[in-house]
């Protein structure tokens, strides 16, 4: 087991390596913040006195140099556009978005896991094509429409629920509901076909024959070897949760996370503060990934992880 996270460690730590230089250069290339900071009437003198201040007047290579040893040292600046430690707003505007995150990534684990086991008992049954009908039409709703249909519905037109901000624990409802539902539909189908799999498989027989309780088998047997790759799917959830999902959940709704810190600092071509949201994104990544991997190996041993 120390050997395995050792491993993950470090293809995680080439793996945001990796990310950070991508989003280095990208950066470089999407644009000059220089032009947004300054007003339009400004001089080519004053632009280049701010750039120089920047240090984005130096060799590409010199920044470069530079932000890699920023992001080992954890200290990526000051945010361009709020003027303070950019890690500082990271760090603020993280746990609202780990508390979306949450649950609505948590509440479509906890209902896939029934729904998909109650359409595996009965293939092609009332409940297994009602569960798959839903769940492509899940699939195919875009989250950003999604969003919008629920703010006119529950917001607009009955008024039951707030649209925008985190004011109170009734501002959640509505961001969570459309991050959890594509999500949903997704799990919902990987543990009904995982189940199915597991409930025609020999073994099952076996144990049923014995004579033990239909819902042990189902329980304890099948559920458990089946968990893998609902395990999988759970984790990268949470990974595109983090990694693009909440961003247009974020947006839509006003909800003070990373994602909508993200757009802000796109919009304000905030770089310094871009690049430390991405890096903290990619670090939760790794580690998710790294709990998965350790998951996988107690569940079942033999998984080569």
């Amino acid at each position: 087991m120390a050997n395995l996270i050792l491993r993950r460690l470090l293809h995680g730590v080439i793996v945001v390596l990796g990310v950070m230089t991508i989003v280095f250069f990208v950066t470089r290339i999407i644009g000059d913040p220089v032009q947004v900071m300054l007003p339009v009437e400004a001089t080519e003198a004053e632009r280049a006195l701010l750039r120089n201040q920047l240090g984005l007047d130096r060799p590409i290579l010199e920044q470069f140099l530079q932000f890699a040893g920023n992001t080992l040292t954890f200290n990526f600046g000051d945010s361009l556009w709020q003027r303070r430690p950019a890690m500082d707003i990271v760090l603020q505007r993280l746990p609202m978005t780990a508390l979306l995150t949450a649950a609505g990534i948590g509440a479509a684990i906890l209902l896939s896991i029934p729904l998909g086991i109650v359409a595996a008992l009965r293939p092609d049954g009332i409940v297994d094509r009602t569960t798959v009908v839903a769940s492509l039409a899940g699939l195919s709703m875009p989250q950003f429409w999604l969003g919008l249909l629920l703010i006119i519905l529950f917001g607009v037109k009955l008024g039951w629920l707030p649209t925008s901000g985190a004011r109170s624990p009734a501002h959640i409802i509505l961001p969570a509901i459309t991050l959890a539902l594509p999500s949903l539909a997704r799990l919902a189908m990987v543990v009904r076909t995982a189940m199915i799999d597991e409930m025609n498989r020999q073994y099952i027989k076996v144990v049923r024959a014995k004579g033990l309780k239909r819902a042990r088998v189902i329980g304890v047997h099948a559920l458990r070897n089946a968990s893998v790759p609902i395990l999988t799917l759970s984790g990268w959830e949470i990974i595109g949760a983090l990694a693009g999902n909440v961003v247009v959940v974020e947006s839509i709704f006003a909800w003070p996370g990373l994602g909508l810190t993200v757009m802000q600092s796109i919009e304000r071509q905030d770089l310094i503060l871009l690049q430390a949201v991405v890096f903290t994104v990619a670090v939760m990544a790794v580690c998710i990934n790294i709990l998965i991997d350790i998951a996988h190996r107690a569940i079942d041993p033999r998984v080569n992880a």
